[in-house]
């Protein structure tokens, strides 16, 4: 056996571990009071957007210490704070539209697409209303310009056209200016027709 092991292995069996409850904090550390102030003051009002060095800085400027830098982000890491500490406004979780047709002039779908004029950077809109279940195209119009009011008159002639009673029919689009526009939504209300959406920036929910 080595001599270097041997020793060591008595050294190891003389020497008891200090145990943990008698460890001491440095002097200069702060009490669970003075980490409390300085936790309240980051999340203040007036230190919520500034960061732990800006906070330091300016109490310094105004003659007044709490801790240094460094003990400020400590105190933000025990409470997981290292952040962005302000109340932020969360999205809700939008559902993924789920439409089931089983007969025509149950569920229509609507969009307007662009399409291309016979002179450079001239343009037409073409505007169609498809029955899902049949895919029967129930309404269209081309037009040059994309408006609410056009789309309103759209909607409502083929409603007028193919009988459509209230509470009958569900149409679905997605998020356009056209589409999520009052004159329409109003329309659907006066009709007894029920609106659904596309999920925000998700382009095959219709």
């Amino acid at each position: 056996m080595p001599r270097a092991s041997l020793y060591r292995s008595r050294q190891a069996a003389e020497s008891e571990p200090q145990p943990h409850s008698e460890l001491t904090l440095p002097l200069r550390a702060l009490s669970q009071a003075e980490k409390v102030e300085v936790r309240r003051t980051l999340n203040s009002e007036r230190f919520q957007d500034s960061a732990p060095r800006e906070v330091y800085a300016t109490l310094l400027d105004e003659g007044q210490y709490l801790c240094s830098w460094r003990t400020m982000y400590c105190i933000l890491d025990e409470n997981d704070e290292v952040c962005e500490r302000r109340n932020q406004l969360h999205h809700p979780n939008y559902v993924k539209p789920e439409l089931l047709a089983t007969k025509p002039n149950e569920l229509w779908s609507w969009d307007i697409t662009k399409l291309l004029g016979p002179a450079k950077w001239t343009y037409y809109y073409l505007y169609v209303i498809l029955d899902v279940f049949s895919r029967f195209v129930g309404g269209w119009m081309i037009a040059e310009r994309e408006t609410a009011n056009l789309a309103k008159e759209l909607i409502a002639e083929t409603c007028a056209r193919q009988g459509i009673q209230p509470a009958q029919l569900t149409i679905h689009a997605d998020r356009g200016s056209s589409m999520t526009s009052k004159p329409v939504a109003f329309l659907m209300a006066d009709l007894g027709v029920t609106k659904t959406h596309s999920r925000p920036h998700i382009s095959n929910d219709n």
